[in-house]
């Protein structure tokens, strides 16, 4: 893809950030899943960066090199014809300079948009200091816009997914990174475990730009995300469990059993096979 596809596929991206009418993404970790979520109507699909990890064999959580993480992606959006936003964990790096590569490298790879997260795997803190991850987001902002490209940076806050700090003071503390991340370039705010409808509110009202939240099963639907005014709806890693789950829960059964029940309401082969040559 050329700078100027890459560019205006960029700004098509931006433009579907809107609070009150949230872009909804369907997380896929594969061509397939990609195609397929782009065939039910997505306006773009994001990859969940745990889906890829175990489509590839390996585990999540800073487990997967840059390279094969990003083969992944750049097999999603040769697949797709809407924008791509790549989950990079914490930017598959431990330095600065790494991290401006693999911005390089997504935006080679074809996609629009990052996740880069705070999370920290390797030490006793939960989160990398916010001064720190703030460098990294600024390193981020200023490989895309080097090459020319506005790409969207949606920094995850893993307050919430992680239980840090006391449950009093973590929408305090989610609100300082947030204010950090968008001074040093970021464009989003992602918070993942916050569904509460009042913590949820506390958060659009305090973060200065768009609030994404990871939604499943028992957290609000998509209209009352809209009405509390959040701007962007992902699943994680959801699409990918549901459909692992299927494949344990078939074979279990057909080794178990010697029965075939849990392969009924697949796609019908002609379908997918259309769906994926076309």
């Amino acid at each position: 893809m050329t700078t100027t596809n890459l560019r205006d596929s960029a700004l098509k991206f931006r433009s579907l950030h809107t609070p009150g009418r949230p872009l909804v993404l369907p997380n896929a970790w594969d061509g397939a899943s990609a195609r397929i979520v782009e065939a039910a109507g997505a306006a773009a699909v994001a990859t969940t960066s745990a889906g890829v990890a175990w489509d590839l064999g390996a585990a999540d959580g800073d487990r997967l090199g840059r390279d094969r993480a990003l083969g992944t992606v750049a097999r999603i959006a040769d697949a797709v014809g809407v924008p791509v936003t790549a989950d990079i964990e914490s930017g598959y790096a431990r330095d600065l300079a790494g991290v401006t590569d693999t911005v390089r490298a997504v935006l080679a790879a074809g996609a629009v948009g990052v996740n880069i997260e705070d999370a920290l795997y390797d030490g006793d803190a939960p989160l990398r200091p916010v001064a720190e991850q703030a460098e990294r987001i600024a390193a981020a902002r200023a490989a895309a816009d080097a090459a020319g490209v506005p790409l969207f940076v949606n920094a995850r806050i893993d307050t919430y997914l992680r239980g840090v700090g006391a449950r009093v003071d973590r929408v305090g503390l989610t609100l300082e990174r947030a204010a950090a991340y968008l001074t040093a370039g970021a464009d989003g705010i992602f918070v993942p475990g916050a569904v509460d409808p009042a913590t949820v509110k506390v958060l659009v009202e305090g973060v200065a730009g768009p609030l994404n939240v990871m939604a499943g099963p028992g957290a609000p639907s998509v209209a009352e995300f809209a009405g509390l005014g959040v701007a962007r709806i992902s699943v994680g890693a959801g699409l990918a469990q549901a459909a692992h789950a299927v494949v344990r829960r078939a074979a279990r059964e057909l080794l178990a059993e010697g029965t075939y029940e849990s392969l009924a309401g697949g796609l019908d082969y002609g379908e997918l096979n259309a769906l994926l040559g076309s």
